[in-house]
């Protein structure tokens, strides 16, 4: 444990005095929050990223030189699309309940599969390419090994996220009530997170319909075509693993964490944590997540150059400094379950068009 952190989830560098009782020694547990006994909880303040957005651009202009795309980001993205597919077809003649097979769908596919969600997330926000269509062309690509058509969708609910963060009926990232509800002991907090991704897919089409686009049947045809292809030429043996990948990918791995680390209240007054451990470096630095959505138009390369640059603005906040013990706190912590999440705007996402 580092100087001036304090045990559990999180480890706070220079904090804040909203936050300085809960970590005042290394012998004292973290302050948390109340889990709310019928409902979320509710804010009246704006989202917080757009306000230091504005503050970091004031005191530190030279930011802008960080933005723009990644050209290493394919070169990064590719060998892992490669790795996966070359996997699936390895274990093409694997017995579907076997131990090895689940163990290498969850050590390599689902680590695999976890780096490519995250590739299709930096994607999204056009920065791997200059033109537009370039980067949603190569998010289908990247969708592949993953076996489902998931990167269009993910776009438009994405994005909303940034845009409303919190918003009632708009953020489709917060569970629904009946999930907060549920979702408030060990028992029930553990299955919630070995069923992640189940939630996360399944979620936004039961409280936000997105219209279907040209990209979204593209998505489409073209990931159905290269399964048919693959059944064809292998059988089902490579797309029940790498259907199997990307459910572990979302379940108890230490990479899935980041669901519940970037967001989940764990200390009061704070919606949002970033993480800066060794994880990141397989998944394009996602834990930078204050930074992330402080600016979204910064690729993942430049990040950690964001924060050198800024440190006034991020190391006052709390973060994650483990996502391991991120998922052993939220499912054994009863101060932080399913409810532990910042809404705004009640009701209103009725008024609210979405462009």
């Amino acid at each position: 444990m580092g100087k001036g952190q304090g045990k559990g989830a999180i480890g706070v560098r220079n904090c804040p005095p909203a936050a300085l009782d809960a970590f005042t020694g290394t012998d004292k547990l973290i302050v948390k929050p109340a889990v709310p006994s019928d409902d979320f909880i509710w804010s009246r303040k704006p989202e917080p990223h757009a306000v230091r957005k504005r503050a970091i651009m004031a005191a530190h202009p030279e930011v802008k030189a960080l933005f723009g795309h990644e050209p290493l980001t394919p070169l990064y993205v590719l060998p892992i699309v490669l790795l996966q597919l070359g996997m699936a077809y390895a274990m093409r003649d694997a017995e579907f309940w076997s131990v090895r097979n689940w163990a290498v769908a969850y050590v390599v596919g689902g680590t695999a599969t976890q780096a490519l969600f995250l590739a299709i997330h930096e994607i999204t926000h056009y920065l791997a390419f200059k033109k537009m269509w370039h980067n949603k062309a190569f998010n289908i690509l990247v969708n592949l090994p993953i076996g489902l058509p998931y990167c269009a969708a993910f776009r438009g609910y994405h994005l909303e996220h940034h845009r409303y963060q919190g918003h009632d009926g708009i953020d489709t990232d917060i569970p629904t009530l009946a999930e907060g509800m549920l979702f408030t002991n060990v028992l029930c907090k553990t299955l919630f997170c070995i069923n992640q991704i189940l939630f996360y897919a399944l979620r936004p089409m039961a409280v936000r319909r997105q219209k279907f686009t040209q990209w979204h049947a593209l998505n489409w045809a073209v990931q159905f075509a290269f399964d048919a292809a693959v059944v064809c030429a292998f059988g089902w043996g490579p797309i029940r693993y790498l259907l199997l990948s990307a459910y572990l990918a979302g379940s108890l791995h230490p990479c899935a964490s980041h669901f519940i680390a970037e967001h989940y209240v764990f200390v009061e007054g704070y919606e949002t944590y970033s993480y800066y451990g060794a994880l990141n470096k397989l998944c394009f630095n996602v834990g930078y997540h204050n930074e992330h959505h402080d600016f979204p138009n910064i690729p993942w390369t430049r990040l950690p150059k964001l924060r050198e640059i800024a440190p006034e603005f991020y190391d006052t906040l709390p973060y994650h400094d483990s996502w391991i013990r991120v998922l052993w706190t939220f499912i054994t912590d009863p101060t932080v379950g399913g409810r532990s999440r910042v809404k705004r705007n009640k009701g209103m996402a009725k008024d609210i068009k979405i462009s």
